[in-house]
């Protein structure tokens, strides 16, 4: 039974949940600054071991780290967790910066731990559908793809006596693993340059975050993509939305939760609507505890797999990277005027 500790208990709660449900973990341990939510915890989950302090917390013998943190935490407090001798699954993105980037890598290296990035868009129902259709060759070959995250976030800059948080300066493509990472794993590519653009600030000047970034990508295999991120523009619901373009045909996903995807094929004339469902339909009620329908649950699973030796880390150091950097170095390019920046591969060759 492997003893976990979460630590950052507003999205870290649905990922304790989904761990305290699965068969071969513990919830061991427990970490928040904030009292109320160690409490709300605790009680909710059973937990006797409760930290304010990370170091503190690393100190619990666990054998799982999940850090679900304020994003600009992510790296170092994943490389803390592994130095510990815990594996390690955070939050997305994997690094704010791309020094923090090298060391990450470099420290999965040097510890032997595993680590993955939990990004869960990649489990939902619809995109582990599209991957098979994909790779199949349903649409042929893809050679241009959309993806955008559009989720109005203002309620989330500002603490509970209106001082901003980490959310407030972070600009919108830095966000982007949630679009990237499924286009990536579906086409199974990387990214190698890199061109942003940003809207500026309109529609929240009192918190000064960025409206919209928009990201253009060129891939590895020569295919190009474009991601769009904003989180303080007036859209219900928040939305994610993406399309392949491929030299067989289209597959685009629903604008609304009550639309359905729609997928044209050479020389059947117009698109063909068809069911794209966040969740899977055969799997148990407990699957849903994480809050994003199943995803969880099958990202969790494949994880834990991972560490007991069931299977490959899903989205390992490298993959993680391959869906993090883009949107760092999408912002540099955006704040150098839009010229291309290289995206750097930090795999040992």
């Amino acid at each position: 039974m492997l003893k976990v500790g979460v630590a950052g208990l507003r999205r870290g709660r649905g990922l304790a949940n989904t761990f305290q449900n699965h068969p071969e973990t513990r919830l061991a341990a427990i970490c928040d600054p904030a009292a109320h939510r160690r409490a709300l915890a605790a009680e909710a989950f059973g937990v006797e071991q409760t930290f304010a302090d990370y170091d503190a917390f690393l100190t619990a013998g666990l054998d799982v780290v999940v850090v679900a943190t304020p994003a600009p935490l992510h790296a170092a407090q994943s490389i803390l967790a592994m130095e510990a001798g815990a594996h390690v699954l955070s939050e997305v993105p994997a690094a704010w910066t791309l020094e923090e980037c090298e060391a990450l890598a470099e420290a999965v290296r040097r510890t032997g731990q595993f680590y993955m990035m939990a990004e869960n868009m990649n489990f939902y129902h619809y995109v582990q559908d599209w991957r098979t259709k994909i790779q199949s060759g349903e649409i042929g070959r893809v050679f241009y793809a959309e993806a955008e995250y559009i989720h109005d976030c203002r309620k989330l800059m500002r603490g509970p006596a209106g001082e901003l948080t980490w959310r407030a300066s972070m600009p919108p493509i830095h966000y982007c693993t949630h679009s990237l990472g499924p286009v990536l794993d579906i086409l199974d590519d990387r990214c190698v340059t890199a061109v942003g653009m940003s809207t500026g600030t309109h529609t929240a000047p009192d918190i000064g975050s960025i409206d919209m970034q928009v990201g253009l990508f060129g891939t590895e295999k020569g295919s190009v993509i474009k991601i769009l991120c904003g989180f303080t523009v007036t859209r219900e619901p928040a939305m994610h939305w993406q399309v392949f373009y491929g030299t067989g045909g289209t597959l685009e996903n629903r604008r609304a939760p009550w639309e359905d995807a729609k997928i044209s094929r050479s020389g059947e004339g117009t698109m063909v609507a068809f069911p794209a469902e966040d969740s899977d339909p055969d799997a148990p009620d407990e699957a849903l505890a994480g809050g994003h329908g199943t995803s969880e649950f099958y990202m969790v699973d494949r994880f834990v797999g991972a560490v007991t030796g069931r299977g490959p880390v899903p989205i390992d150091v490298y993959r993680s990277l391959d869906f993090s950097v883009p949107g760092l170095c999408a912002h540099l390019s955006a704040q150098q005027g839009s010229v291309p920046v290289e995206v750097p591969d930090y795999r040992v060759r």
